[in-house]
């Protein structure tokens, strides 16, 4: 059993760019589908794809390589089920001077800090990814 589900899918993403794998595989649910969207739309992952039948779903994630290298340098899990970290609208981190992004759980879903910061709302810091 998986105590920390987004954890488990961040590190295996990236242990299968480290290891230059094509594809990811990870069991499905609606808050991994999120997150993945984000990451799709910061250019981390070229599509996704869910497959299965009721009740048991996969959640299929392609990876990006930029002339052979990793588009994923590295990320980092901020709030853990022991620990949860919440940020406000003005302490949003700045991930690698701008280069990276924060991915929070807020009360409008679950969206980058950018996006975060344009509506004034903070919430649970997920990670940093870049």
């Amino acid at each position: 059993m998986v105590t920390d589900p987004i954890g488990d899918m961040l590190i295996q993403i990236k242990n299968a760019y480290l290891a230059r794998k094509k594809t990811v595989i990870l069991p499905h649910s609606k808050m991994k589908e999120y997150l993945a969207k984000i990451l799709k739309a910061e250019g981390y992952l070229s599509d996704i794809h869910v497959n299965g039948e009721d009740p048991k779903h996969d959640l299929e994630l392609h990876l990006v390589y930029n002339n052979s290298e990793p588009a994923l340098t590295d990320l980092k899990r901020k709030s853990k089920p022991g620990l949860r970290v919440y940020v406000g609208a003005g302490s949003i981190p700045m991930v690698v001077g701008g280069m990276g992004v924060a991915i929070l759980s807020t009360s409008k879903g679950i969206m980058t800090g950018r996006e975060a910061k344009k509506l004034k709302i903070g919430g649970e810091l997920l990670c940093e990814v870049w």
